[in-house]
């Protein structure tokens, strides 16, 4: 498969494109209570344990136990967390 770079057209007096992100600030900063701890994190893919290491607004992070494997989550892909 032979993929080739495209270049957009430059386009005059075009608005900025603006983001958007729905967070869960309470959600988060339970979550942050937890950091340090052992969890399993249900998402909509399966479960996830580890430990927490670490909680931003839109993701969290999770060490693995039986490795140094690090796992970035989206906090709008968890369904929920419990301590284990």
């Amino acid at each position: 498969m032979n993929y080739q770079g495209h270049q957009m057209p430059k386009v005059q007096n075009r608005e900025p494109i603006n983001y958007t992100m729905l967070t869960e600030p309470f959600f988060a900063e339970t979550l942050k209570k937890a950091v340090g701890q052992s969890v399993v994190i249900e998402t909509v893919r399966g479960n996830l344990q580890g430990i927490l290491t670490d909680v931003k607004m839109d993701h969290v992070v999770v060490k693995s136990y039986d490795s140094d494997t690090v796992f970035y989550v989206r906090v709008q892909q968890i369904v929920h967390v419990m301590p284990s």
